[in-house]
């Protein structure tokens, strides 16, 4: 599979009305003329369908979307989303293990799958004219997943080198990996996406179909198409492969907030890497509606700082740490999680200089912030991001797999179809005082932690390792 993701795309739910005939009829979502309608309905079975025609090419994007991904995950069973996604390609009543992805790749097409901590989600671009035939397949596997225990104990081998390979051979990502489960005590989002090898090595077959049971269910989940199709007749086509399967209600997770932090974490990580690395999180508000609010506003104006920060070659933490003779980096970075079903962080990183500690950049990172909320920005330099967000937004609509992708993410969120454009909107208001006022109030100690990547030589008697055989990327 594609894998798991760490990072949810930028967003685009929407809403029905009922039609002569009882069922919902398309309802367009375009905020203005000039933006392309988005049509959506929901099923008698609770599944969501959106449709976004786009006719410059004669082909298709059909994604399935479920909401569900680590964050849903309870203790002991971390890593179980990602499996499942791994099991899907495996077989149900009337295909075998693998059959899935030939007979996609029969039709001219190309499909994947991926898992984040918010959602799981399954694609195949295609000729527009074969889309009826993926919509049977995707259906099929989506209500009738089967597969024997052998798969399975295949399949687990494959998912746990895929953490070895990703997570525990790679210095960086587990520094990330334990950061998470440092900054956060009760919040699922403090386990990995991969899952943590133990729970992996007891996981079982049955565990697997269980969460399939209650998290894949039709009002669970929304089907995504974006290409050269006509909207009726992609809506009738779901009715007919979708909609008979049975409608099952899915018991919501019990909330785990996360308690207020009440002082700085540290954790030093000592790996073999070529170079020192340093991570600083500071806890921060995030998205959870478009409507106004005071950490709504918060949650803009922190994303604006990160690219004020580092939005563009020669931003400021480059020009100040990592350019000139005596710089103290060679490279800098930051970054703030703007959505998500969970708690969200500001990140500043880098990779000290030679000669430079870890130390010396942690308190260079932090004076840049402090530079920000002592002295503010100019509004030359928040009109200059603005219109690099615009121009990266529009972009990445040449692609209709950006596109169908944005509305899923939108909708696995609980935010309108239309949320992109609300979102690019939103930020062109958000003035030079509101971004110092969120660096005066959202970087102290008390939301912190600090992440040290110690480096090692490497271990001469280490093998490289290979990609496992199964994965799909």
């Amino acid at each position: 599979m594609l894998g798991f993701v760490l990072t949810v795309s930028a967003p685009l739910a929407a809403w029905a009305q009922m039609g002569p005939s009882g069922a919902p009829a398309p309802s367009p979502v375009a905020a203005a003329p000039s933006r392309a309608a988005v049509y959506s309905q929901t099923l008698p079975n609770g599944l969501t369908v959106i449709v976004k025609p786009d006719r410059r090419a004669p082909t298709a994007v059909h994604m399935l979307w479920v909401r569900v991904g680590s964050v849903d995950e309870v203790d002991g069973t971390s890593g179980i989303a990602h499996v499942l996604e791994h099991m899907m390609f495996k077989g149900t009543a009337t295909l075998k293990p693998g059959e899935f992805s030939r007979r996609v790749a029969a039709l001219g097409g190309r499909e994947n799958a991926f898992t984040a901590r918010d959602y799981t989600g399954y694609f195949q671009q295609i000729p527009s004219s074969r889309l009826e035939e993926v919509m049977t397949l995707e259906a099929d596997r989506f209500a009738n997943m089967q597969w024997p225990d052998d798969e399975f104990r295949k399949e687990i081998e494959v998912v746990k080198e895929e953490r070895r390979l990703r997570t525990e051979d790679n210095p960086r990502a587990l520094l990330y990996e334990q950061l998470a489960a440092t900054a956060f005590v009760a919040s699922p989002v403090r386990r990995p996406i991969v899952g943590w090898m133990s729970d992996l090595e007891a996981m079982t077959a049955d565990d697997v179909r269980a969460f399939h049971r209650r998290w894949y269910s039709p009002s669970n989940a929304a089907v995504v198409v974006a290409g050269d199709v006509d909207p009726q007749a992609v809506f009738e086509l779901a009715r007919r492969h979708y909609g008979p399967i049975a409608a099952r209600p899915v018991e919501p997770a019990k909330p785990r907030a996360e308690p207020p932090q009440q002082g700085p974490r540290r954790l030093v990580l000592r790996a073999s890497a070529e170079q020192a690395y340093v991570a600083l999180a500071f806890k921060t508000p995030h998205l959870v509606r478009m409507e106004a609010g005071e950490s709504q506003r918060d949650a803009l104006a922190l994303t604006l700082l990160s690219a004020v920060l580092d939005g563009y070659p020669g931003a400021r933490l480059e020009r100040a740490l990592a350019q000139g003779a005596d710089r103290l980096a060679d490279s800098v970075g930051a970054w703030h999680g703007l959505m998500g079903r969970g708690p969200q962080q500001f990140v500043l990183d880098g990779v000290p200089a030679p000669g430079k500690t870890a130390a010396q950049l942690e308190a260079a990172l932090r004076a840049e912030v402090a530079r920000v909320a002592r002295d503010g920005v100019s509004a030359a330099e928040l009109e200059r991001v603005r219109t690099q967000w615009t121009a990266g937004a529009v972009y990445k609509l040449d692609s209709i797999m950006n596109q169908a992708r944005e509305l899923g993410s939108a909708w696995a969120l609980g935010l309108p179809l239309d949320s992109s454009e609300r979102l690019l909107d939103q930020l062109r208001t958000v003035t030079p005082e509101e971004v110092q006022g969120v660096a005066r109030r959202y970087f102290g100690d008390d939301g912190l932690t600090v992440a040290e990547l110690v480096p090692l030589p490497p271990d001469p008697n280490r093998k490289p390792r290979l990609a496992p055989v199964g994965a799909r990327h």
